[in-house]
């Protein structure tokens, strides 16, 4: 394993080194990210402090810091969801290494949008426990002080925490997690049910690809955390609220101003020269690690209903949430059309899917549109009205139109009809 404990690790040769002295008020950052997002970023001085952008933005590069092949990503994250293991407690965890002054607006934060509503920490885990039941998730916050931050909480598992704290009169201690592997990323995405520990899955993913388990050490407030994050906050989320936003969301469209709950920070740790990880918001990256954990789930669904499922893609030009592929092979009439509902019942907020044969690749946008020119005709599509879809969509009112098509061969066609010639 590298010995350097902190995301610097997966920094490669090939990251574009950015010396200029940074405001964070600017748009600066987003517009080098925006400029090649294929390509990492390293920002020398972002407010005084060092930063990474873009460095899990293509498949490619989240598979090889996990030193796996791009091919398994999927079957790596679905392994791990069915086979949690358990993390190891390190004695000097690499966080703890410095604390410093709790003044979140002299760290390496910036906006990234003219419309924002301030800065924002967009690669931040939070990871609280409630009644013996952990979570850790994803969440974006907004700077709103030395000391406090507007965090955003949809109804999920922290939601339900902060709720049950404040029913009992209480606030809700949290650590805050920036610059951790790909493994805590991912799992940290993943929906899973109430009370399942996602440290646990991405102490699995660890396990199977360098055999050693997720090391987490403690904090002063009593949590556990990733070992080698660049940064941890020690906070609670108050019973006080405040406006967030706006903030560019998923699609690339600035989401709504709403009233959210308040985190006021008590303490922050650091490892040795640590680096902030910027993820751009409607970016790669952001779409990859929104969307790559949904894919598991889709697998299995459509699996159930077509065994030989070989793979599923949610795409980048459907921002990885709102359009997909799945690749099959029919056994019998109809398994097209029982791919498309079971890939809508895997991720209920897609409201497109392309369904193709084995022999065109999920991951080459320009064989799927060429089996939809040549196998597929409009008496093979389904069309859903009013069903429930993502309230990140801008262009869904209430409910939406999912849209499935089946771009496979006829089973019983003659196969020459349909192939491609090679030389």
């Amino acid at each position: 394993m590298n010995d350097i404990m902190s995301i610097r690790k997966f920094l490669t040769s090939d990251a574009v080194t950015n010396d200029r002295k940074i405001d964070p008020n600017s748009t600066a950052v987003a517009k080098v990210l925006l400029g090649d997002q294929d390509r990492t970023f390293y920002f020398k001085s972002l407010n005084g402090g060092e930063a990474v952008g873009n460095l899990f933005s293509t498949r490619a590069k989240i598979a090889a810091a996990m030193n796996i092949g791009e091919s398994h990503i999927v079957q790596h994250l679905s392994n791990a969801i069915a086979d949690p293991k358990p993390v190891k407690v390190a004695e000097k965890p690499a966080f703890r290494k410095n604390s410093i002054p709790v003044d979140l607006t002299s760290l390496p934060i910036p906006k990234y949008f003219p419309e924002d509503g301030g800065r924002y920490i967009t690669a931040g885990v939070i990871i609280a426990e409630w009644e013996g039941v952990r979570n850790i998730s994803f969440h974006r916050m907004m700077i709103a002080g030395k000391d406090k931050i507007a965090v955003r909480l949809v109804p999920r598992h922290l939601y339900t925490m902060h709720k049950a704290a404040k029913a009992a009169g209480k606030e809700l201690k949290i650590s805050i997690c920036i610059g951790v592997r790909p493994e805590v990323l991912l799992a940290a995405a993943i929906s899973v049910d109430y009370g399942t520990d996602e440290l646990e899955i991405a102490s699995s993913m660890c396990k199977a690809s360098s055999k050693q388990p997720l090391e987490v050490g403690k904090c002063d407030n009593g949590l556990l955390v990733p070992a080698d994050s660049d940064y941890v906050f020690e906070a609670r989320i108050t019973m006080k609220e405040m406006q967030e936003g706006p903030f560019v969301d998923i699609t690339g469209t600035y989401d709504n101003v709403r009233s959210q709950p308040v985190i006021e920070v008590d303490k922050i740790w650091t490892s040795d020269r640590p680096l902030f990880h910027l993820l751009l918001p409607g970016g790669n990256e952001h779409y990859l690690f929104m969307g790559l954990p949904r894919e598991p789930v889709m697998l299995k669904t459509v699996r159930q209903a077509v065994p030989r499922t070989h793979a599923v893609r949610l795409t980048e030009g459907g921002c990885c949430w709102l359009h997909g592929i799945v690749s099959i092979t029919k056994n019998k009439p109809g398994d097209g059309m029982n791919a498309i509902m079971a890939a809508f019942t895997g991720h209920p907020s897609m409201k497109q899917v392309i369904i193709v044969d084995d022999d065109i690749d999920i991951f080459d946008d320009r064989q799927v549109e060429w089996a939809v020119a040549t196998r597929f005709q409009a008496d093979r599509m389904i069309r859903i009205e009013g069903a429930a879809g993502s309230s990140l969509d801008p262009s869904a009112e209430g409910t939406t139109w999912k849209v499935g098509i089946d771009a496979t061969r006829p089973l019983n066609s003659l196969e020459r009809k349909f192939r491609k010639a090679t030389l």
